[in-house]
C-alpha cells in the first residue's frame, strides 16, 4: 500500500528555532479514528563523513552530547541547510572537525532517521585521498579527535561503544562495502 492513508484536518506550528520546527497535526488515522500527530521538521540535512587513509585508518570525533547527557564517539558529522549542497557541507565539516581535506568523495549512504516522528535525512560520504591541516571546531564543540584503524571503529560499533545512528549505519555500510570489494 503506497498511498497515504492519513487525512490531515488541520495543523499548528508549535515551536521553531534555527534547527527544527515542531508541527502538530489534527488527523484521521488509517483506521478512521481522529487524533493528533507530531512531526519534527529538520532545517538541515545531516551529513556524515568517513575519512579513510591509504592505511585504512579513520578519524573519530568525541564530544559530550547535551540531549543524551553522555559522551559520544562518532564519525565527523554536521548539517547542510535544506536546499544547499550536502557535499559542500560535508567538506566543510570534515575540515572544521578534523583539519582534513579530501581529494576524492563518494556518497556511501542516504537514510531517514527516526522516521516515525521526524523528516530528518542523512547523507554519508566516504572521503579518501586525505591531506592533513588544522581543525577549527565551532564554539559549541569541545572535540577530541583520534585516528584509529577502520577495523577498530567496526569493533567499537559491535561492542556498543559507538551508538550514534549515523555513525553505526555508515560504518556497517562501509564494512559491507569493503567485504564485497575483497570478494570481487
Amino acid at each position: 500500500m503506497e498511498h497515504n492513508p492519513w487525512q490531515i484536518l488541520g495543523e499548528q506550528k508549535i515551536y521553531s528555532n534555527p534547527w527544527i520546527q515542531l508541527t502538530e497535526y489534527q488527523v484521521i488515522n488509517p483506521s478512521g479514528g481522529t487524533g493528533i500527530y507530531g512531526k519534527v521538521q529538520f532545517k538541515h540535512v545531516a551529513v556524515g563523513i568517513i575519512p579513510m587513509d591509504t592505511e585504512q585508518h579513520t578519524w573519530l570525533v568525541g564530544q559530550y552530547r547535551f540531549p543524551l547527557q553522555a559522551y559520544s564517539w562518532e564519525i565527523p558529522e554536521g548539517g547542510a541547510p535544506v536546499g544547499s549542497d550536502p557535499l559542500a557541507s560535508a567538506q566543510r565539516e570534515l575540515k572544521e572537525e578534523t583539519g582534513l581535506t579530501a581529494g576524492h568523495w563518494q556518497e556511501l549512504l542516504s537514510m531517514h532517521l527516526s522516521n516515525s516522528v521526524s523528516d530528518e535525512r542523512a547523507i554519508v560520504f566516504l572521503a579518501t585521498d586525505l591531506t592533513p591541516g588544522s581543525a577549527s571546531p565551532e564554539e559549541t564543540e569541545l572535540l577530541q579527535v583520534k585516528r584509529v584503524p577502520i577495523t577498530t571503529a567496526f569493533e567499537m560499533v559491535a561492542k556498543g561503544e559507538i551508538t550514534d545512528a549515523i555513525s553505526v549505519a555508515a560504518l556497517l555500510k562501509l564494512q559491507l562495502h569493503l567485504i564485497e570489494s575483497k570478494q570481487k
